[in-house]
């Protein structure tokens, strides 16, 4: 089985958009088995743990706002040509996003991680929600079919903070300063939300590697 690991967060527009694209290669290619592993990397390692208002957030990183709005003028572009459903207009807190990647991290226990990862994307990018706030995480987590005790439990402890922590830290001493990435079988890097046609590419050649093997 080749494996796929997937640097991600939750909030980051761009590996929404990526992982849209690998989703629809996947479906169209079911006879390839994949190992995916989703893991973390933070967009914004220093935001508070409550969070911060939107718009005061995007002027801060970008600059002001023409540096936000041509940061997202791609962005917003990407959407609308593939018809996307990204509602940015409903975000109004930009959260740290520590807790929803350590749901993530739990999530691979329970062989539900892409599905997390999915729900996630869909509930900031699409509902507006909140996905710093912990009980926006524990009703995500319970339609993702995880025990709705057990992650509230969960997430009013440190469980796993560092650990999710070191592997950010360890993404980051690989070289890795953006996201989406992609690491196939451990040996190729893949960078960047790219398209339908690339990843339909990719998993063309990875079949004909396997059937030459057989």
């Amino acid at each position: 089985m080749i494996s796929i690991d997937i640097f991600s967060d939750p909030i980051c527009p761009w590996c929404y958009i990526g992982k849209t694209w690998f989703d629809r290669a996947l479906e169209a290619s079911p006879e390839l088995n994949f190992q995916i592993k989703w893991k973390p990397f933070f967009l914004n390692p220093d935001m508070p743990i409550e969070g911060m208002d939107r718009k005061e957030y995007l002027v801060q990183k970008f600059g002001g706002v023409d540096g936000a709005r041509a940061a997202y003028a791609p962005i917003i572009k990407t959407v609308q040509q593939h018809k996307m459903d990204l509602r940015f207009e409903r975000i109004r807190i930009t959260p740290n996003t520590i807790n929803a990647q350590r749901l993530i991290y739990w999530a691979h226990i329970e062989g539900i991680q892409s599905r997390m990862v999915s729900n996630l994307f869909k509930a900031y990018f699409k509902d507006g929600k909140n996905i710093g706030d912990t009980s926006v995480l524990s009703g995500i987590a319970t339609t993702c079919g995880m025990r709705k005790e057990v992650v509230n439990r969960l997430l009013s402890s440190n469980e796993d903070i560092d650990k999710v922590k070191q592997l950010d830290f360890s993404a980051r001493n690989l070289g890795i300063k953006a996201v989406p990435l992609f690491i196939i079988d451990n040996t190729y890097v893949i960078c960047g939300a790219q398209k339908l046609t690339f990843w339909q590419t990719i998993f063309l050649e990875i079949l004909e590697n396997q059937r030459n093997i057989r």
